[in-house]
């Protein structure tokens, strides 16, 4: 199975970058490119990509709005839409994912984490850029102190540990590197902690290390 993508921004520049490391990739292809939000949703609409690739700051329909018009709770059959911005303000982190973003990633973060953004999107999962999950956890507070401790004899060791690389901010590849397994098997790992915690991201799991006193 091929992975098409769209990609939506306004610099050239940066269209042929993303377009050079995903093309790259032996399953991926770049079906379609916009230079304003309003071009990108009529493209969506038209071509179905599996993943629309969004900046924020674009001429005509910023890139919230786009992902809100693709992706939002309202959309019938909504699309898997991931924001890829310079800005790393919170407040486009917090209306990026309420409008129905998969994920949220920073320009600096690499093509390997571009990349594994999109197969994060395509398979239900929810990606953000370890630097900003790190800093929502500021905001993040659980009411609920006996459950954290509780859900703590249903992970693993080993799962704990990753609970807490994910909490410091570390990706898949480098969670391996640390651990000596592959960024596929911390992969997994994260997903059986998602599911025992019942959260939806790394965030979730973030907060959970840290409302559980596991941080340090």
């Amino acid at each position: 199975m091929t992975i098409r993508i769209l990609l939506a921004d306004d610099q050239e520049s940066v269209r042929v970058g993303f377009r050079l490391i995903l093309d790259s990739q032996p399953d991926m292809e770049v079906v379609g490119e916009a230079a304003d939000g309003l071009r990108a949703v009529e493209l969506a609409e038209r071509l179905r990509p599996d993943v629309v690739l969004a900046d924020i700051r674009m001429p005509r329909l910023d890139g919230l709005e786009v992902t809100r018009r693709l992706a939002g709770p309202q959309v019938a059959d909504p699309m898997r839409v991931v924001v890829v911005t310079t800005f790393d303000l919170d407040e486009y982190v917090h209306t990026a994912l309420h409008n129905g973003a998969c994920g949220f990633l920073l320009k600096r973060s690499g093509p390997t984490l571009l990349v594994e953004a999109v197969r994060a999107a395509v398979a239900g999962d929810t990606m953000i850029s370890p630097s900003v999950t790190v800093r929502l956890l500021k905001h993040l507070q659980s009411p609920v102190k006996s459950k954290s401790a509780a859900l703590i004899e249903a992970l693993t060791d080993r799962e704990t540990e990753i609970a807490r690389l994910v909490a410091k901010g570390l990706t898949n590849a480098e969670i391996g590197s640390e651990l000596f397994i592959s960024a596929g098997t911390a992969k997994t790992h994260i997903a059986n902690v998602q599911r025992k915690l019942d959260v939806r991201n790394r965030v979730g799991i973030a907060a959970w290390v840290w409302d559980s006193g596991l941080s340090a």
